[in-house]
Order: C-alpha cells, then sequence, then structure tokens
C-alpha cells in the first residue's frame, strides 16, 4: 500500500509540475513579434554577409614583420614634411579610424577639402577615396604623403632618404623585406602600411545575427534593420561593409547641399573624369561603426546619425521616414560597431 501511494504522489507531481513547465515557456507577444521578425529577415539577409577576419591579399602578400612595419610607419611623424602628423592624426585608432573633424588639417595646418573617411575595413573597398582615384589601399597608401595639403613630402627620395638614416627602419624594412638588397623603398612603404591597414577589420553584433545568432540583435533593432531592407537602403549598402563598394550621384531625387546646407557644392568625381553625369557622384561609404565616425558625408557637413538618415531617405529614396522607422534604422546601425583590436590603437 505505501508503495502505490508513493508511486501514485510521484505521478502526480509529474504531471504537476510538468504542467507547470509547460505554462512558463509560454511565449511572451515580444518573443512571437521577435521570431516574426527573425523569419521574415531571414529570407532578406542575402544582401549582406559578414566580416571576414583580415582583408589580406595574393597581391600583398602578408606576413608579421610586414604588419609591424606597416604600424610603425602608420604612427610615424617623419611621413609628414614638417613631422606634424602622422596617418594616425586623420585617421585616429583610439576613435575609430577618424578623428571627427569635417576636415582635417595637414602638416602646414592647412584644412583640406573632403571629410577623411575612416581606415577599419577600408581595405574591402573597391576603390579608395571620395572619388575612387585609388584602385586599392596599397595605391592609396603612398597618396596623401606626397599630397601638399596632407602630409606635404615633396618627393618620394625626400622621404626615403629621411628613413634610411632611421637604425630602427633598416632593421624593420630588412625583417619586412628580407630578399631584396635595398628594401627601404617607397613601394616597400606603401606595401607595408597598406598590410598594416589590411588587419583593421572590425566585425560586430551583426556579424553574429548573419551567422545565425537571432539573440545578437534586440527587437527594436531587428525592426530597424528591417525598414533598411524595405524602403531600399541596400540598393547601395550592401554586401560585407554595407557600401563601399560602388558609386552614386548624392542627391538623386533633391540636391544634396539644399538638404546639409553645405557650404561647398562637390562636384565630385567629375573632377577626377571631366565626365558630366559623373557631376556630384561619389564612393558609396561604408555604414561599418558609422555610429562612431560622425561628421558624416563627404564634407562633413552633417554631426547627427538621425538627421544623416533623414536626409539620406529624401536626397536618394525620395522617402519620408516616419519617426519609428528613423528612430529603429538608427538603433540597427548603432549594432555595425565593432571593436578596434587594441593592439593597434597606439603606437607600437
Amino acid at each position: 500500500m505505501k508503495l502505490l501511494k508513493h508511486t501514485l504522489f510521484s505521478i502526480f507531481c509529474i504531471i504537476f509540475f510538468s504542467c507547470g513547465t509547460d505554462s512558463s515557456k509560454e511565449k511572451t507577444p515580444e518573443e512571437i513579434e521577435n521570431e516574426r521578425y527573425d523569419v521574415s529577415l531571414k529570407e532578406k539577409l542575402g544582401a549582406f554577409s559578414p566580416l571576414p577576419l583580415t582583408a589580406q591579399t595574393e597581391l600583398n602578400v602578408s606576413s608579421p614583420a610586414k604588419i609591424r612595419l606597416g604600424h610603425n610607419l602608420y604612427f610615424d611623424k617623419q611621413l609628414s614634411k614638417e613631422g606634424n602628423i602622422s596617418c594616425n592624426s586623420c585617421h585616429n585608432l583610439e576613435t575609430f579610424g577618424v578623428d571627427n573633424l569635417a576636415n582635417s588639417p595637414g602638416d602646414e595646418g592647412k584644412n583640406g577639402d573632403r571629410n577623411s573617411p575612416t581606415v577599419l575595413n577600408a581595405a574591402l573597398h573597391s576603390t579608395q577615396f571620395w572619388d575612387g582615384r585609388a584602385k586599392n589601399v596599397e595605391e592609396q597608401a603612398g597618396m596623401p604623403i606626397l599630397n601638399p595639403i596632407e602630409m606635404a613630402i615633396p618627393n618620394e627620395s625626400f622621404l626615403i632618404d629621411r628613413l634610411s638614416k632611421d637604425e630602427k627602419y633598416k632593421k624593420l624594412f630588412s625583417e619586412a623585406f628580407p630578399n631584396q638588397n635595398n628594401p627601404i623603398n617607397y613601394e616597400n612603404l606603401r606595401l607595408a602600411i597598406a598590410s598594416f591597414e589590411r588587419e583593421l577589420i572590425t566585425p560586430s553584433r551583426f556579424d553574429d545575427y548573419l551567422k545565425g545568432n537571432v539573440n545578437a540583435l534586440t527587437l527594436q533593432e531587428k525592426k530597424g534593420l528591417s525598414s533598411f531592407i524595405n524602403i531600399g537602403c541596400t540598393t547601395c549598402h550592401a554586401g560585407e561593409i554595407l557600401g563601399g563598394n560602388m558609386f552614386q550621384k548624392f542627391g538623386i531625387h533633391k540636391n544634396y547641399w539644399e538638404l546639409t546646407k553645405s557650404k561647398t557644392i562637390d562636384e565630385g568625381k567629375f573632377k577626377v573624369t571631366g565626365i558630366e553625369s559623373d557631376k556630384h557622384v561619389f564612393k558609396v561609404p561604408s555604414l561599418r561603426n558609422i555610429e562612431k565616425t560622425h561628421p558624416y558625408f563627404h564634407d562633413g557637413s552633417i554631426t547627427s546619425l538621425e538627421e544623416a538618415v533623414e536626409i539620406m531617405a529624401i536626397a536618394q529614396l525620395n522617402y519620408n521616414l516616419s519617426k519609428d522607422e528613423k528612430t529603429n534604422i538608427v538603433a540597427f546601425l548603432k549594432t555595425l560597431t565593432g571593436a578596434v583590436p587594441i593592439v593597434y590603437q597606439k603606437a607600437p
């Protein structure tokens, strides 16, 4: 009898607590909405892909020694004529690869005419600069050094003579290019800086979501991602870095300067090509780390991310965002903020 009573009690407990457990698993309205967005978004995420670990290329085979040399050069003010600035001055790795200024001052204190874009993930762009005049970071790395407004080095030989007198660089160049008789040359300088920049990749929570972690984004961020896709932002901002791989006219539906109140009307790619259809055409910027890389646009005319999002919707898509859409899209864009490798944030 005692055994029977014990058995009946055990069965009762199992049934009671099983029912309680089932009840506790009932989903909240927010969980149900979360799942609905996950299902809806899953079919649309093909526009994106996760960031790679690095952006190395066979055209510039990397090595720890080459990266170490590039790291040193990136932070060295010897690369400017009067020694006032380094690459890091305009592309500060402690502040997400930018200086947060509309226009950056060069070696002599004169400002450039365009906003300095972030160097983070730049190696994944199809071209470099706002007008695409450099085909990759290897080509780009040597250009600001010789620009009279930027680093103002008068010619390649001037800089190579300077670095050749530095015992540290005699060692670093020899280690990075061990099979060369005269490794301290301008081409190797460009390759080393580019090799370092190719390490500056910043994955974020959005990459976790793309890889299948549905909990990586909040419901609001998923709503923002959904709006971002549905209103057409992915026409230009797609792929690994959500942009950076095509050119587009800024102001398809309305002149950009009427919205940004820009002091100067920049003709964009037209300055390089002279082709009429290239007027006001710029390389589409990457949205990676966009939360931290203000001010925005080619001239740094807008400081608020919310305002920049609103302007883009009007100028490029002829669309007026609702307050909720704007708030949610900005929330999504903040999921693109990654982390600069700590080892690279300061001079070696």
